[in-house]
C-alpha cells in the first residue's frame, strides 16, 4: 500500500540540463501553504520526498546558486547528507542570510540533490604519521598564489 505524504502535483526531482550534476528539489508543503524565512532565520522546508538509495551511495543536498546570489538564501548545513539506510522524509534547512524576508512558495526549487558513491574508511590509532612536505601546515600554509 502506498502511503501519501506529498502533493503529487509537485514535480519529482529533475536535472535542468543534460550536463547537470544536481537534480532540483522542490518545496512541498502540506496544504500548499508557503513559508516566510526572515533575515537571519532558518526553516526546515519539506520536499515531500522519501528515498531508497542503493547501498554504497549517498544523496548530497546542496544550495542553489541563484537563490544564494539573488536572495542570500542557502543551506544551513551544506552539503546535507542523506544516508543509504535513511527512509524518513527529506527536509532542507534553508537559512536567509539576505537583508529581506524570503517567501518559499509551494513547488519552488529550493536545493539540488547529487547522488554520489561512498567509500568508508577504517580508522586506527597510531603512534606517528609519515612525514610530508607540507607537514602540519594549516590554513593559508600553501601560500596565496
Amino acid at each position: 500500500m502506498r502511503e501519501a505524504w506529498a502533493d503529487p502535483s509537485v514535480p519529482l526531482p529533475a536535472y535542468a540540463t543534460a550536463g547537470a550534476a544536481g537534480a532540483d528539489l522542490r518545496a512541498n508543503f502540506e496544504g500548499g501553504q508557503g513559508v516566510v524565512v526572515q533575515p537571519g532565520a532558518r526553516a526546515l522546508i519539506s520536499t515531500g520526498l522519501r528515498v531508497a538509495l542503493a547501498e554504497g551511495f549517498e544523496m548530497q543536498i546542496r544550495p542553489r546558486s541563484g537563490l544564494a546570489l539573488t536572495h542570500g538564501v542557502t543551506l544551513a548545513n551544506a552539503p546535507g547528507t542523506i544516508d543509504a539506510d535513511y527512509r524518513g522524509p527529506l527536509g532542507v534547512i534553508l537559512i536567509n542570510l539576505g537583508a529581506e524576508a524570503f517567501m518559499v512558495e509551494h513547488g519552488a526549487r529550493i536545493a539540488q540533490a547529487v547522488v554520489a558513491p561512498v567509500v568508508q574508511a577504517r580508522f586506527e590509532r597510531v603512534d606517528a604519521l609519515e612525514e610530508t612536505a607540507r607537514g602540519a601546515g594549516g590554513f593559508g600554509s600553501t601560500g596565496t598564489r
